[in-house]
């Protein structure tokens, strides 16, 4: 239980710029949660039970321009659809929407099929079928580990 606090401690203080460490990817391991792995070299995204692999998908990450932040986060919110918009885009009926960082989220991607690429504006796109399975499997409060 101490290491699950200590977790919960580390996420809090840094809802998180850093880069996290092998000390927090085992922590997350023993706790037997789940929790969303995304690396962002091989443009993988993994969701883990504790050290059990449930799921891995290859995922679209934000591009040199507009990168995808590294840390350890917790998902905030959870939207089956929502609009998402920007400087220079505006994007109806984004599925599956997992916000973890302010305006950063998992959600699925139906406008690309350039998944394994990073094309992003910082957020990590999933095709739809497999964001549907994200948005049921993942809870409000779900590590997200991004690295």
């Amino acid at each position: 239980m101490a290491n699950l606090l200590n977790l919960d401690a580390a996420i809090a203080q840094t809802s998180s710029r850093r880069s996290p460490t092998n000390r927090d990817i085992e922590r997350l391991r023993r706790s037997g949660q789940r929790w969303i792995e995304v690396r962002l070299r091989s443009q993988r995204l993994l969701a883990w039970q504790g050290s059990k692999l449930v799921y891995a998908v290859i995922v679209s990450t934000g591009k040199s321009n507009n990168p995808t932040p590294t840390g350890i986060f917790k998902i905030q919110t959870k939207y089956p659809v929502a609009r998402m918009r920007g400087d220079d885009y505006n994007i109806p009926d984004v599925p599956h929407v997992m916000y973890y960082s302010g305006n950063y989220a998992i959600h699925g991607a139906y406008w690309h099929r350039s998944f394994g690429i990073p094309v992003s504006r910082g957020c990590t796109n999933v095709a739809p079928d497999h964001a549907a399975w994200l948005y049921q499997w993942a809870e409000v409060g779900t590590t997200v580990v991004v690295r």
